[in-house]
């Protein structure tokens, strides 16, 4: 999945680092995230995926470098100031309010004006559970939910981390499916980290890999497929073979 529409730049990191007490998570990262476009990041355990979703949103400031969104700095803001300029996100453990219902969790995250909630909860399948308690929810249900709230605060950019972990075959093909529609139905731009491969070749326009703090390498699917860095750091030869 390689040909994308026009490539206008939506989001900017430039020369990015993040340390905690002298230890380096990553270091000097710069990329582009384009419009309309399913953009992965991949790598090892440990790389730095997900602190790099959380300084795009806030929770962390980066020790050096800068971000833009929509060309405007968003470094050093906080996570509701990002949420409200249009950066919406999931987590890997999903997030609900237990003891609200699914309906509920919707209405107190979602953006002012935003009523379209039957929208929503239709696309996850949840509309008809929309009166039950997040708690009594399935695992891969909390996840839905977690897509839906992210959503509803009607973002320009989604950022997911690890959607479908801990999902089975089934699971993750409708979770594809949704994403898939997400894209095209809501017009928005996605940066997804993950690590079933699988669905990341079958869904990513464009993929990013980090390795030990490093970013080795970007392209498209099939170029990172075959790429000798990314085959030694996080592959195996086995799936090189597999995909050629």
């Amino acid at each position: 999945m390689t040909n994308t529409p026009q490539q206008t730049s939506l989001l900017q990191a430039r020369n990015l680092s993040m340390a905690f007490g002298g230890l380096d998570v990553f270091k000097d990262i710069s990329l582009d995230i384009f419009e309309h476009q399913i953009v992965a990041l991949i790598g090892p355990n440990g790389a730095g995926k997900t602190t790099l979703i959380n300084c795009i949103t806030g929770v962390y400031k980066p020790t050096e470098g800068n971000i833009a969104f929509q060309g405007k700095p968003i470094s050093g803001l906080r996570p509701h100031q990002i949420c409200r300029a249009g950066i919406g996100r999931t987590y890997q453990i999903p997030r609900p309010f237990m003891n609200m219902t699914v309906l509920q969790n919707l209405q107190v995250c979602a953006k002012p004006g935003e009523k379209d909630f039957r929208r929503l909860l239709d696309l996850a399948g949840l509309w008809e559970k929309r009166h039950r308690l997040a708690k009594a929810l399935t695992f891969q249900e909390r996840r839905l939910l977690e897509l839906s709230r992210a959503l509803s605060v009607n973002p320009k950019l989604l950022l997911l981390d690890e959607t479908i972990a801990g999902l089975n075959p089934s699971e993750t093909k409708d979770m594809m499916t949704i994403l898939k529609r997400i894209h095209s139905e809501f017009k928005v731009t996605i940066l997804w980290v993950e690590h079933v491969m699988s669905a990341i070749m079958e869904t990513a326009h464009h993929i990013f890999c980090l390795h030990q703090g490093a970013l080795i390498a970007e392209g498209s699917p099939a170029d990172i497929a075959n790429n000798d860095k990314v085959i030694e750091a996080y592959l195996g030869e086995e799936y090189k073979f597999q995909e050629k």
